[in-house]
């Protein structure tokens, strides 16, 4: 299993109304991140403060600039040490990680999956913090 590589198909694909945070989180958004809170509506997350409708994708999911025009897209979170509690466990099946086609996988991780999810709970121990 490779380490991320930052393509942000998780973010992408999750980051609209497929994401939910804590009543905690959300306190303390409201107490101490008012710029994260103010895409909350609720008890539901990433809403256009101005619309108040739902975002589609989420608000705090920046591209890197590239260093040359050839270079691969990456993405970062701009709230990666705040981000809801669902961010923070993904992945956490290998499973999800093979329907998502996340480019974490490797063919050796689809063929046994039991050492590859291992694998995984090693690489992201940090994140589940």
């Amino acid at each position: 299993m490779k380490e991320c590589n930052q393509c942000g198909k998780c973010c992408i694909k999750y980051g609209g109304g497929d994401l939910s945070a804590t009543a905690q989180e959300i306190e303390m958004w409201a107490l101490f991140n008012p710029d994260i809170y103010k895409y909350v509506k609720g008890d539901e997350i990433w809403f256009d403060p101005k619309t108040q409708l739902r975002l589609t994708t989420c608000p705090f999911l920046e591209v890197v600039p590239k260093k040359e025009p050839s270079h691969k897209t990456l993405y970062t979170c701009s709230i990666y040490l705040d981000r809801p509690e669902d961010c923070r466990h993904y992945p956490s099946l290998v499973s999800e990680m093979i329907r998502d086609e996340c480019e974490m996988i490797e063919p050796t991780d689809v063929k046994n999956q039991i050492r590859a999810q291992h694998k995984l709970n090693i690489i992201i121990l940090d994140s589940r913090s």
